[in-house]
């Protein structure tokens, strides 16, 4: 009796764990249960029942049930060729092309089928897709897994050209599960998993037409969160914003095969960047990589050093805007920044005003290892990037004489480098305190500092009542006398930006008028000075536009006015 049980007993675990290798291909119109992510979900359902609605050699798509039905006659057969157009991109390109870079997916996988499963139901707004890496064990190990090779997409952005890139994005998962989890026993860390795959589409070429693109989202969300950290994973939108710049700057300065050597290596995270820059000959490692990355996020200027720009085209007038911070004009005056920052991002504070020697003051949480630069320019829009350097208790300070005059501005850029490996999504912030403090002569007598209060008091006047007359007056925008630059906010400033919005979109597509010469004007005129570049930059033997409204520039700007 014993031994039937025994016999019985291993017959039947048999056929449960081997079954998913008996299981013939999928049919046009099935209908089958999926497991899905509640918490992508639109409705946070636990289940779906979804009907196959495509099928080629390499994948089925199935599509939530309840969500197809409520579709009328021509919504259906969109989708379908949404579908269609996908299938076709997947297997002619998406595929291909991945496969050939970093390797297989697991096939013919836990199911024994060469498909992929695409399943396609509504999510919430901000999700593109997502892979359940549960769905890749047997059910003894997952009890909630779909045993198969699957990935899963927002049925809102099915016909839309972002797919291609969500598709992209989601299949990179599923390849690096296999190359790195299945091969190594080791799970890669998540900011470096969703690094590589925000990376694919601009690969596959789907980022080469910005408008729209993947691309495009990353950076507009970027520049609502450019203090979040490059490797604490929250899984919120703003963590794809730093990934995927930073990524860009990776393998536009080192090569993507900084990302397949990292792939196809042991170890995890920084650890198997370092390594693959080493294998490919590259003697800077991770961290000075990241600095230089923090430092091109507000300079993105190739005549700075090679190191500190984008060179992909979509980028090349990238910019953050640093956190603006004022000193007193006049006396001894003094400014505090109190913050605190996490590992792996960055702090941008440009200082303006004060006058005389400035003594910047960088004080550091020595628990962990900060880095400092700073970038100052003249009145002329000369610049230069140095490096404050640090003692063991993370306190530095610098000297900068004659600022607000040889000087105009400061930008401090902080960044911290302390942790590398075992991220998750709540990391240590480090507290720091910088302090700027400028310092005139003090040998002016009481009697002389209050006539000087009465002259300004009277200089005052004499201003308020000059802006009111300007304020009374309209500008007259029909000849430019003098150099304008970035910073500047006046009248004339106004006026050149209604000329470069009458140049139309491909100057200055933005065509805001606000009196304020910040980064869009001077992208606009970048792209002015570099329409007339035999007018503007050859006599002084440039290439590329500066952004610097000077004597050339106005010439030409003068004489379409007077046309």
């Amino acid at each position: 009796m014993n031994k039937y049980f025994k016999i019985n007993f291993f017959l039947f675990l048999f056929v449960f764990l081997m079954a998913p290798f008996f299981v013939g291909a999928d049919s046009l119109g099935q209908k089958k249960d999926f497991y899905i992510a509640y918490s992508y979900d639109l409705t946070e359902r636990e289940q779906v029942t979804a009907i196959l609605q495509e099928k080629t050699s390499q994948l089925y798509f199935y599509i939530d049930n309840s969500w197809w039905t409520n579709l009328n006659s021509s919504e259906q057969s969109e989708v379908k060729a949404g579908l269609s157009s996908l299938s076709s991109e997947f297997e002619n390109k998406i595929y291909p092309i991945l496969t050939s870079a970093y390797g297989f997916e697991w096939k013919p996988g836990i199911d024994a089928d060469e498909r992929i499963t695409i399943l396609i139901h509504p999510m919430k707004q901000e999700v593109g897709g997502y892979v359940r890496t549960e769905d890749e064990y047997p059910r003894i190990q997952a009890p909630r897994s779909n045993i198969r090779e699957m990935l899963y997409l927002n049925a809102d952005y099915i016909t839309e050209p972002l797919a291609k890139s969500l598709l992209t994005h989601e299949f990179m998962h599923l390849i690096t599960f296999n190359q790195k989890e299945r091969q190594y026993d080791i799970e890669e860390e998540v900011w470096l998993n969703e690094l590589r795959s925000e990376y694919a589409p601009t690969l596959l070429g789907y980022d080469d037409s910005y408008q729209g693109s993947n691309l495009e989202r990353r950076v507009q969300i970027f520049l609502k969160n450019p203090n979040d950290s490059l490797t604490e994973w929250r899984n919120q939108k703003a963590d794809y914003g730093a990934l995927n710049l930073f990524a860009q700057y990776l393998v536009n300065h080192y090569g993507e095969e900084i990302l397949i050597e990292s792939l196809h290596y042991s170890k995890i995270g920084i650890e198997s960047i370092n390594y693959a820059l080493k294998k490919q000959g590259f003697e800077k490692d991770f961290s000075q990589i990241f600095q230089d990355w923090v430092n091109t996020l507000f300079i993105n200027d190739c005549g700075l050093g090679g190191h500190y720009c984008y060179l992909n085209k979509n980028l090349e007038n990238f910019q953050i805007t640093p956190s603006l911070n004022f000193l007193p004009f006049t006396g001894k005056s003094s400014l505090t920044i109190q913050d605190s920052i996490k590992d792996w991002s960055g702090r941008w504070y440009k200082i303006v005003g004060g006058k005389g020697d400035l003594n910047l003051e960088f004080d550091g949480n020595d628990q962990a290892e900060f880095k400092i630069s700073y970038f100052a320019c003249d009145l002329f829009n000369n610049c230069s990037l140095k490096f404050l350097f640090l003692n063991e208790e993370q306190k530095g300070n610098i000297v900068l004489s004659d600022f607000g005059k040889k000087y105009t501005f400061l930008t401090v850029i902080i960044s911290v480098q302390e942790k590398v490996q075992g991220f998750g999504e709540s990391e240590m912030a480090y507290p720091f305190t910088l302090k700027a403090v400028t310092a005139q002569e003090e040998d002016q007598t009481i009697e002389v500092l209050l006539a000087q209060i009465n002259t300004l008091k009277a200089e005052i006047a004499r201003i308020q009542a000059r802006i009111q007359a300007i304020l009374k007056q309209k500008p007259s925008c029909q000849k430019f006398e003098n150099n304008l630059y970035y910073g500047l906010e006046n009248n004339e400033v106004r006026c050149l930006q209604e000329f470069l919005k009458s140049q139309g979109p491909a100057v200055y597509p933005e065509a805001i008028v606000s009196g304020w010469f910040g980064p869009l004007t001077k992208s606009a005129v970048i792209r002015f000075q570099e329409k007339y570049i035999d007018e503007i930059l050859t006599p002084y033997d440039l290439t590329r536009g500066t952004g610097f409204v000077g004597t050339t520039t106005r010439t030409k700007i003068n004489q379409i006015l007077s046309k």
